[in-house]
């Protein structure tokens, strides 16, 4: 029998996700309540259906995808559900925290009776035609989302113990979006001192690998900084042993917050970094 999936929330990679199952036969259910405009019409293209937060109580799986600062909430709510509807779901945390934090939120899934399983999704959200992110799974439970494996959705268990998931999705993210926050700072600086151009041209020349992930990685991060602040938070947290990087990545949570203000706002340091790309290459 195919399990019934609930995803909280639907919003860019809950719905891409959701679609994937849906193509693949699965009944997908989320919570469209006080949802946004934009929310609602990606769950419905992606044939989510709706249901009350105490009725996704009654799903097989349970899929959290939301920002990280929401995910303890999350978990707290939906605990205090599955206690007074009598279920005992699966429920996989997918969110980029910490293993400390989703220790805590375990804690919480685990004390409503539900069973709990270590989340992480690496890569973008599925599109047509592509395979898609992987979603690493630890913890004893962790078979159980196996199912979803079978379902168009890459799925891959790690032989170890809640806590690894997340270290996995810390260590990735630390270096990916870390990158991203390095190559933003330091190409503004070059800005500000009148060497953008020269950095752009030498870039081209000695580190066209870098430029053209940069090409990428920086533009499309303008609409998620505001997301990644708490997830630099979360991997500053993983990093609490090594104090002098857990401030690194403390710093690069202030990085993004002053970018998601500029994005919002217009500002310079936008217009910069769209310039520095917007360079033409150098003539050979």
């Amino acid at each position: 029998m195919k399990p019934r999936v609930a995803i909280v929330a639907p919003g860019a990679m809950g719905s891409a996700i959701g679609r994937r199952l849906d193509e693949h036969g699965l009944q997908v259910l989320t919570s469209l309540t006080g949802r946004s405009d934009a929310s609602v019409e990606r769950a419905r293209a992606a044939g989510m259906h709706h249901r009350t937060d105490a009725e996704l109580a009654h799903a097989d799986l349970f899929l959290s995808i939301v920002p990280p600062a929401e995910a303890e909430p999350v978990a707290r709510h939906y605990a205090a559900l599955f206690r007074d509807a009598g279920r005992s779901p699966v429920y996989v945390d997918c969110n980029a925290v910490s293993p400390r934090t989703v220790g805590r939120i375990a804690a919480i899934v685990h004390g409503s009776g539900a069973a709990f399983v270590d989340g992480g999704i690496i890569g973008g959200p599925p599109k047509p035609g592509q395979p898609g992110p992987v979603l690493y799974c630890s913890g004893p439970a962790a078979g159980a989302v196996e199912a979803l494996g079978r379902a168009g959705l890459r799925v891959r268990v790690l032989p170890a113990d809640v806590g690894a998931a997340s270290a996995l999705k810390m260590s990735y993210a630390g270096i990916t979006k870390g990158l991203t926050a390095l190559a933003a700072t330091m190409l503004l600086a070059a800005t500000r001192n009148g060497a953008a151009a020269a950095l752009h041209a030498e870039l081209a020349e000695s580190q066209p690998h870098l430029l053209t992930q940069f090409r990428r990685a920086v533009p499309d991060m303008f609409g998620k900084a505001y997301r990644w602040v708490a997830e630099m938070h979360e991997i500053a947290d993983f990093l609490e042993q090594d104090g002098a990087g857990s401030d690194v990545y403390r710093r690069f949570g202030d990085v993004y917050e002053t970018l998601a203000a500029a994005q919002r706002d217009q500002g310079d340091s936008i217009a910069q970094l769209r310039a520095f790309f917007d360079q033409e290459p150098p003539k050979a």
